[in-house]
């Protein structure tokens, strides 16, 4: 039996704490009270010293809280003007889809700031938007009319104009900005400047018979690839190309995990989403999908460059749908993929659901990828999953599969971090599963 790893999650006196709670924070706190006896001219010049200071601190404020020295308050602001009626926070995970009334921002009297503190846990890291509603009519004071106004003004929501700290997000929504608390997983090699040896990034069309047509993958391939006495490249199968390499630029941060010496050079090969529809038809355990990837794409690669043919040197990963297809991949073909990174894997996912429309549908029981683990017995496939606290049943969900992998004697290591179900954590997470699976 291979020798088993596990990072356990951070936990601290506090761990029961990780839910997000609204309070005030020291900030808005003072203004408050230096507002309480202030007369209009004085309001305006404490507002526009406010303001001054905010511009210089960046949003949002984080704020140490006496008796909470492992959490922060996270002030989130909005500059209104007369037309703003609301304001609206969309923080990933952190807002209740069903209640939008509470996440709206509070007017501090008789000024232009609106604001909502949050007391989060200081290692907490997600992606978060504002939307103002400057609509001619008056919010509806019935709650259920509330939060359809609120519903449809989510959609609108954009970036923090004052954060300067951004994320794309997929199909066409827009930059969402990046709240990162000081303890929160550091990222060396994303936020670091190209200043090395760059790789190079192309796109290709690959032919696929069994999805019905071709697929855009993009392909990474590290400096000196091309060199005579390179040995076959290790390989990572990505899904969400579009995302990953399309919106995130993820070249750059694998040229700098390779040039530190955390990565062996590899080559990418991540086949796009395409849109919503297809993604949901094809992610999942798809066999036809894990057919494209093991016997079309990799076949594909292989004839054009020199890449290893040995699992354990082949990564499979994804985020939320595309960990599921990792998984179920592995699982079906480990003569193919001896190494699965999951990121957020979406273990309510079984076959025959139709798209949810909402919130993802409840698991009865053992979550069915779990079920089918538990079943097979041992096996050689490494995995490293990886889950937000935030993600609500995903957590017990992917607790469950630690055991059930670790029970059958498959390398499985284990991270939970204090966030969602986001790009902006998942960034983070794919350098550090990547360096557990494949590091140098």
């Amino acid at each position: 039996m291979s020798a088993l790893e596990t990072r356990p999650a951070r936990r601290d006196a506090s761990d029961h704490a990780v839910r997000p709670v609204r309070v005030t924070g020291p900030r808005i706190a003072r203004l408050l009270e230096d507002l309480e006896c202030a007369d209009d001219a004085r309001r305006a010049a404490l507002s526009a010293e406010f303001w001054t200071d905010v511009e210089q601190l960046g949003t949002p404020l984080v704020e140490e809280l006496d008796g909470w020295p492992a959490h922060r308050a996270v002030t989130f602001l909005w500059r209104g003007h007369r037309a703003t009626r609301q304001v609206l926070l969309h923080a990933n995970r952190l807002v209740d889809r069903d209640r939008l009334a509470d996440s709206l921002l509070e007017r501090v009297p008789g000024t232009d700031v609106w604001h909502l503190g949050l007391r989060l846990r200081a290692d907490h890291r997600g992606s978060y938007r504002l939307v103002a509603d400057v609509s001619a009519k008056e919010p509806p004071a019935d709650p259920a009319a509330l939060q359809q106004r609120l519903r449809s003004l989510s959609a609108h929501a954009a970036a923090d104009p004052l954060n300067p700290r951004r994320v794309p997000d997929r199909w066409g929504a827009g930059d969402g900005s990046v709240l990162a608390l000081p303890d929160a997983p550091p990222q060396p090699w994303a936020d670091r400047p190209g200043d090395g040896p760059a790789g190079r990034v192309e796109r290709h069309r690959v032919g696929s018979p069994v999805l019905g047509g071709d697929r855009d993958t993009w392909v990474y391939l590290p400096p000196g690839h091309d060199r005579p006495d390179r040995a076959p490249l290790r390989v990572l199968v990505l899904c969400d190309g579009d995302m990953w390499f399309g919106r995130l630029g993820l070249g750059g941060t694998l040229d700098a995990l390779v040039a530190d010496g955390a990565l062996p050079p590899l080559a990418v090969l991540a086949p796009d989403a395409v849109d919503r529809d297809t993604r949901w038809r094809e992610l999942g355990a798809r066999e036809p999908f894990v057919s494209f990837l093991a016997d079309e794409l990799l076949p594909w690669a292989a004839g054009r460059w020199p890449l290893t043919t040995d699992p354990a040197r082949t990564v499979v990963a994804g985020q939320n749908l595309g960990a599921i297809t990792a998984l179920h991949a592995a699982h079906r073909r480990p003569e193919r993929f001896g190494n699965v990174l999951a990121q957020s894997p979406s273990l309510w996912w079984r076959p025959g659901l139709p798209p949810p429309r909402g919130p993802e549908p409840p698991v009865f029981g053992v979550p069915w990828l779990v079920s089918r683990y538990a079943a097979s017995g041992p096996g050689p496939v490494a995995v490293h999953l990886e889950v937000g606290l935030q993600e609500g049943p995903t957590v017990e969900h992917g607790r469950a599969l630690y055991e059930v992998l670790r029970g059958a004697g498959h390398r499985v290591t284990y991270t939970e971090f204090n966030g969602g179900d986001d790009y902006a954590c998942w960034q983070v997470g794919l350098a550090d599963g990547l360096t557990r699976l494949l590091g140098a």
